[in-house]
């Protein structure tokens, strides 16, 4: 049976890419076909120059790339705080720290790759709360290899990759396919290769379209002629 295919281009350290997650998922949950739709997340570096040994919280940084200093920072971060609350996330943003993602994209295609998107789902999760529920550090590679074990990933595999450059290409192709389709940020989700939805839409974007795609995939026969066949056999026979 064909299934509801979703891609999700996205980082972990994107607020909205987690508020757009849970949105999603709110979808789904009142969606009925939700157990026949798969999602899988693909790469996206919102701040590719972010150092691997983080220098400065998420809030200076913001003060300092659009003026006011720390404190205006601050004031960003409680604003987009208040959102994502709004979806049961309880944000620690103004203590995360501006950090490289590359790695843990990698581990991301790992995950994929040897679990399927069940899997790779549960290190997304993992991986987002750990840097807005818990303000660590998503370069750190014994967090990440923490992390990648606890859902379940082989140890020697998640080392295999973190000291290497084990999907590297997968990641920066990801990010090319992602200009390719037209997404100007992220969270971009791409449903069924064609629909594409921009941003933390609120659910009932997302259930709009999910309902339109499985419509779409599961058309139905239309009869023409009336609802009774005419010169036709049925189980009784024919008749002539």
């Amino acid at each position: 049976m064909p299934v509801v295919k979703i891609e999700i281009w996205s980082d972990v350290v994107c607020p909205w890419c987690y508020i757009g997650k849970r949105r999603l998922e709110t979808a789904l949950a009142g969606f009925p076909h939700a157990d026949d739709a798969e999602i899988v997340y693909r790469s996206f570096q919102l701040d590719p120059a972010a150092p691997r040994v983080p220098e400065e919280t998420v809030a200076e940084h913001l003060g300092a790339k659009y003026g006011g200093g720390p404190e205006a920072g601050r004031q960003m971060v409680e604003r987009t705080e208040a959102v994502a609350a709004e979806e049961g996330l309880l944000f620690r943003l103004g203590e995360a720290q501006r950090a490289n993602t590359v790695d843990a994209h990698r581990l991301l295609h790992l995950a994929l790759e040897t679990g399927g998107p069940a899997l790779q789902a549960s290190l997304k999760e993992e991986l987002l709360a750990a840097y807005f529920l818990r303000a660590e550090n998503v370069a750190d590679h014994d967090l990440l290899r923490r992390t990648a074990e606890q859902v379940g990933l082989d140890a020697d595999a998640v080392d295999a990759v973190l000291d290497g450059d084990r999907y590297a290409d997968a990641v920066e192709h990801d990010i090319r396919e992602a200009a390719a389709l037209g997404a100007t940020g992220v969270p971009f989700f791409v449903i069924d290769r064609k629909y594409g939805i921009s941003g933390a839409q609120p659910a009932e974007v997302f259930g709009q379209v999910l309902d339109r795609a499985w419509d779409e995939s599961h058309a139905r026969l239309e009869h023409v002629g009336g609802p009774e066949p005419t010169d036709a056999c049925g189980p009784d026979g024919c008749e002539i």
